[in-house]
């Protein structure tokens, strides 16, 4: 399915700012990729505020996709999108080779950035996170580092970050520790890293700390209602940004824990967006998980804020 690029101008000055959101990957019944669909949702998504699209990020279930599909996503978004320059594919892999030839791999598909974890297999230590890096950025495509501790057991603390940066390796970060404190420390270490919004939960606090870019999951199902609240937290408009932000806070909390996944769903499927089913490992939500994502969502719309 071929998409003609999106009309809405690309104000941005770097591939990687604004919001770009993580995708969802529609699934059919049988667990098969949507890739219509999906092209369909991204276009949908840029034409309803978002800046760009994450493919191939965990909300887009990348680790239970055969090469052969994970590559058609990557190349189905920029064709959706109909600007490279709006798609930051993700390209973490257990090893560094894998990592670069999927670097490699965004690049020859016109992708304007790339989004890496550290590292993952083992608890790296500083060489070796080092090392992993500059192996991708000598695909050619700026690097977004991933800091997600949580679940890789590794940290990109503000003075690796700088080391990082300083090392040519990184041009931004996606924090998702939640702590907002490292904002203002990654700003003196490393005054040329953009620090992108990596939690919905915290983007309000990371956007007033300096924030260039949000890497977000819940606009999957609420896009025009989140644009609104990332460019009002941006610039400053807290009479916007504030009861928006209480209002999508029940969801946007969902995106910081394990169900996150199946938590962006299901609020699709309730937004008429194609959300549907997940690949396993990952369950249904259980009853109580699922009527509480039901509830913010059905709340969230009977407001009018989509």
């Amino acid at each position: 399915m071929t998409h003609a690029s999106r009309t809405r101008p690309d104000t941005r000055t770097r591939p990687w700012h604004g919001i770009m959101v993580a995708t969802a990957l529609p699934l059919r019944a049988d667990l098969s990729v949507d890739h219509d669909a999906y092209a369909d949702h991204v276009a949908w998504l840029l034409d309803n505020g978002c800046d760009g699209v994450v493919p191939n990020g965990s909300l887009g279930e990348y680790q239970t996709l055969t090469d052969a599909e994970r590559t058609r996503v990557v190349r189905t978004a920029v064709e959706a999108a109909g600007d490279g320059a709006r798609v930051m594919p993700g390209v973490s892999a257990y090893g560094s080779a894998e990592a670069r030839r999927w670097a490699e791999q965004a690049a020859e598909a016109g992708a304007g950035s790339v989004l890496l974890l550290p590292p993952n297999a083992f608890r790296a230590d500083e060489d070796a996170v080092r090392a992993h890096f500059a192996e991708v950025a000598r695909a050619g495509l700026p690097v977004v580092a991933y800091n997600n501790p949580v679940d890789t057991k590794v940290d990109l603390a503000p003075a690796l970050l700088a080391r990082l940066h300083a090392d040519g390796s990184i041009v931004a970060v996606k924090e998702f520790t939640g702590d907002v404190r490292r904002a203002y420390e990654i700003a003196e270490l490393a005054p040329g890293l953009d620090l992108l919004v990596g939690a919905d939960d915290v983007l309000l606090e990371l956007a007033l700390a300096g924030a260039v870019g949000w890497i977000a999951g819940y606009p999957n199902a609420l896009p025009r209602a989140c644009a609104t609240l990332y460019r009002a937290a941006v610039s400053g408009d807290l009479a916007t940004a504030l009861p928006l932000y209480r209002s999508l806070h029940p969801l946007l909390r969902w995106d910081s824990r394990t169900e996150f996944v199946q938590a962006i769903k299901m609020s699709m499927d309730l937004a008429g967006r194609p959300g549907g089913p997940t690949r396993p490992p990952r369950f249904p939500l259980t009853d109580e998980s699922g009527a509480a994502v039901r509830a913010a969502t059905e709340k969230v719309l009977a407001e009018g804020l989509v």
